[in-house]
């Protein structure tokens, strides 16, 4: 559990940064809604990990998203 709320604080940062959930939705290319459930189950799908840290200028990195995929 404690898992989840790490990798959960790190979304909402990515949200923060972006402006918002719209924001960072439009600049991955996504509804706003996706981000909404991304920040919701606190888990992104491995396709965005990589760019939401570019989007974000590393200030949130995939290792913090997917530590699964992308460990430190």
């Amino acid at each position: 559990m404690a898992k989840d709320r790490v990798q959960k604080k790190h979304i909402k940062r990515a949200i923060r940064h972006a402006g918002g959930q719209a924001a960072l939705a439009r600049l991955l290319g996504v509804k706003q809604g996706h981000v909404w459930l991304w920040n919701d189950r606190g888990w992104i799908p491995a396709e965005f990990a990589i760019e939401i840290e570019r989007v974000t200028d590393k200030k949130v990195t995939r290792s913090q998203l997917r530590p699964d995929l992308y460990p430190d």
